[in-house]
């Protein structure tokens, strides 16, 4: 008997030792992660043609200190960017995260289930047939993702929704999607399908103050909901039997997991257009540096952050010609995803 109660303090001292490791871990990336998204974002507004220190882009953005100059070249030039950049990979970081663990597969993220070529195709078919432009675009993409993502569910829904299938129609999806942005393309003025296809390719610098406005308040909404809901995502993890038995409603804990993650990628997309790769790659990057505290939402997002706001800087300041971000993260998302193909068939878990 005493024996029995000694293996049993035991066992209990080991897991809370274990789960304390795991929370420090998680909350010293987390808090380094936040330290490089803030360095970023500020470094951002320092470089350019004319060129900032860190404490005059702050006393800006802060609004400590007034000079016309300065503040109109960090206020009116640099900040709606750098913003943009910042919140689009924090919502893009965070979907990508969600659509990864709740559909249990690294390759399951919104550049790949339909919902950005259904945005892209809504906003390629205002710009050619309406002749639309600005928030008009944004409108017609932020519903198109959603309507695309509600088609989704339908298309999947069998007594539940199975990652698997969920992915499959996705990718049916995309296509079918895609296949109908080309021949829009094709009907197109020349100077219409320029501006389809810079759109397309995505650019943290084409949002307006609305949509972006739009965006963060969905942030400030959506990432506190989408953490207080990590609960049941990582019961969700375990399959639905397991989920179940933890008390969890699995139908309405996905159904509420997926809209948080669709609405965050909508109002990314209609903000900056579908960027590639930065939902894909986020989440497994965090994992990573969080080690055995895996499946963080929040570090995913400023994951993401970080990703967006150095390909900006890459695709404005280090390359010979200024290119939308979306080339870069193409650039470098291609490789990660051949990669991810090879590793998941090797490990027999590419179906």
């Amino acid at each position: 008997m005493a024996a029995t109660t000694t293996a049993r303090a035991a066992t209990a001292g080991a897991f809370r030792t274990t789960r304390r490791r795991r929370t420090t871990r998680s909350l010293v990336v987390t808090c380094s992660l936040a330290v490089a998204v803030s360095a970023l974002f500020v470094l951002t507004m320092m470089v350019g043609s004319f060129q900032l220190s860190a404490g005059e882009v702050i006393a800006s953005v802060l609004h400590l200190r007034e000079d016309p100059s300065v503040d109109f070249v960090v206020r009116g030039l640099r900040l709606p960017t750098a913003a943009s950049a910042l919140a689009v990979g924090l919502a893009l970081g965070a979907a990508g995260t969600i659509f990864q663990q709740l559909l249990r597969n690294p390759l399951a993220s919104p550049d790949f289930v339909g919902i950005n070529s259904g945005a892209g195709l809504a906003a390629i078919t205002g710009i050619v047939l309406l002749q639309v432009s600005g928030l008009a675009v944004s409108a017609l993409a932020l519903g198109g993702a959603v309507a695309a993502a509600l088609l989704m569910y339908v298309l999947a829904w069998r007594d539940g929704v199975a990652g698997y299938r969920f992915i499959l129609i996705g990718i049916g999806a995309t296509l079918f999607f895609d296949g109908l942005i080309g021949y829009m393309l094709t009907r197109a003025q020349l100077s219409d399908a320029r501006q389809a296809m810079h759109w397309l390719t995505g650019s943290v610098g084409q949002a307006d103050a609305g949509e972006l406005r739009l965006l963060l308040g969905a942030l400030v909404l959506l990432l506190p909901t989408a953490v207080l809901l990590q609960r049941q995502l990582r019961a969700l993890e375990l399959g639905d039997d397991t989920a179940r038995a933890l008390g969890i409603r699995t139908e309405l804990g996905r159904a509420g997991l997926l809209a948080t993650a669709v609405v965050l990628t909508a109002l990314a997309v209609a903000v900056a257009g579908p960027i590639v790769f930065v939902a894909l790659v986020a989440g497994p990057i965090a994992n990573r540096l969080l080690g055995p505290a895996t499946g963080g939402i929040i570090p995913a997002a400023l994951v993401g952050a970080a990703l967006l706001l150095t390909a900006d800087l890459i695709a404005v300041h280090l390359l010979p010609t200024a290119l939308p971000t979306g080339v870069v993260t193409g650039a470098v998302g291609a490789p990660y995803l051949l990669w991810l193909l090879a590793t998941t068939n090797r490990q027999g878990a590419g179906g």
